[in-house]
């Protein structure tokens, strides 16, 4: 009888368990809702939930904002927000930003700081961790998770940790001055992710930042609930993410939305990745400037160019309308070859809106094989320039299988070297 007992408790735990992680997942759900996902039995769950709402772990939601619906509201089920935090930093070329959010998905607050192009990798880890203070004063809770997701420039792949990072970590001499655009790869990103688990004593979990920004579009932002989801940004860089049946894809070497580097021009300008003609070469912030300036625009920055463009200026006009053709004519090859159901173009180029969206919408239609053309649809970003630190928690709040194969470095001590 012991024993039976004992196997009813490991099962009953399991099931508490399940609908944790699936409340953690997507965030609020109403019980059928969870019932759909979870496959208990109606009168198994609702034990289940009701002593969960006992003990405190679980809480109703607070109702979605929006103009209530005739009847009864269905209630909504969420884990406790006191519970704990989780924290996103995205380590942009020239910015950090840090977002915070509790494990019930409500977003704590987001903080953004710029920075030279020369900051050195402890200065940048520093800024960060001033930002995330900042959010909540000196009292994070991040025992709930223990996990912070951080986002980099370029793809992230290589070997666990070395002897190398040491100087980075801070356990060494004083940490080299990393370019703040520079694509460090392997063991440069499992010392950024120790550089930051040091100051928190959590595990940090690191990926591609345009990836996160993807991820996180998918779960909070333009493309929420889309399974399969193609985002693009238009930075000072150009990258993206793939959304793959709800899951981020990283390919096997983290090359994955690497789109910026796809031919646009035989035999174009040079680009930094050592090719030539990639669709960063006309595409990204620095690249429309200087094709504005050689037009005869005399605007300042990027925020004058897209914004002459919404004004209806020739010439911003004109040179958006050519990048945005590039633009449609690599994502409709991409589409053809991967089949997304929503494209979500974010960065600062974005911001010309239908000055560029419009001729891309054109080249895309016109690359896409009919059958495509009326089932992609194509949104501008909705969260801004804290995207990618969404993205990051995006990344800790998912379940431990769909985790598998980030790159993970725990804080040096406490936890030891690297899983």
């Amino acid at each position: 009888m012991q024993q039976q007992d004992g196997l009813l408790s490991r099962l009953r735990r399991g099931h508490e368990q399940l609908v944790l992680d699936l409340l953690r997942t997507h965030g609020p759900l109403s019980r059928g809702e969870l019932g759909a996902r979870c496959g208990l039995s109606r009168t198994t769950l609702y034990d289940i939930v009701g002593a969960l709402v006992g003990n405190g772990a679980v809480v109703a939601a607070a109702p979605e904002a929006g103009p209530r619906k005739r009847g009864r509201p269905v209630e909504r089920l969420a884990l406790n927000p006191d519970a704990g935090l989780a924290i996103g930093i995205d380590f942009a070329r020239r910015a950090v930003h840090v977002a915070a959010v509790n494990v019930a998905h409500e977003v704590v607050g987001s903080a953004t700081r710029p920075h030279g192009p020369d900051l050195s990798w402890a200065e940048r880890a520093d800024l960060a961790e001033h930002l995330i203070r900042g959010l909540a004063g000196d009292s994070l809770r991040l025992d709930a998770l223990s996990a912070i997701g951080v986002g980099v420039v370029g793809p992230v792949v290589g070997p666990p940790v070395t002897a190398a990072d040491d100087a980075l970590s801070g356990a060494g001499p004083a940490a080299p001055a990393v370019p703040a655009g520079a694509s460090t790869t392997g063991d440069g990103w499992d010392a950024v992710a120790r550089l930051i688990g040091g100051r928190f004593d959590v595990p940090v979990f690191v990926d591609n930042n345009t990836r996160l920004a993807a991820l996180a579009e998918s779960t909070w932002g333009a493309a929420a609930g889309a399974g399969d989801v193609l985002y693009l940004r238009l930075s000072h860089g150009v990258g993206g993410g793939l959304i793959v049946g709800g899951a981020p894809h990283r390919g096997a070497y983290g090359m994955s939305g690497e789109f910026g580097h796809i031919t646009v021009v035989p035999d174009g300008a040079a680009c930094e990745c050592g090719g030539t003609g990639c669709l960063e070469t006309v595409a990204s912030v620095g690249a429309v400037l200087e094709a504005y300036r050689a037009a005869g625009g005399r605007a300042g920055d990027i925020a004058e160019v897209t914004a002459a463009a919404r004004d209806g200026e020739a010439v911003a006009v004109g040179v958006l309308a050519e990048v945005g053709r590039r633009i449609g004519t690599v994502l409709a090859a991409v589409c053809n070859a991967i089949g997304p159901g929503v494209i979500v173009v974010g960065g600062e180029l974005a911001a010309a809106g239908k000055a560029l969206t419009g001729p891309v919408e054109d080249a895309l239609a016109a690359g896409l094989l009919p059958v495509a053309r009326d089932r992609i649809d194509l949104r501008p970003a909705a969260l801004g320039e804290v995207g990618a630190a969404l993205g990051g928690i995006a990344l800790v709040l998912r379940d431990s299988p769909q985790l598998h194969g980030h790159p993970v470095a725990r804080a040096a001590g406490a936890h030891g070297g690297t899983r």
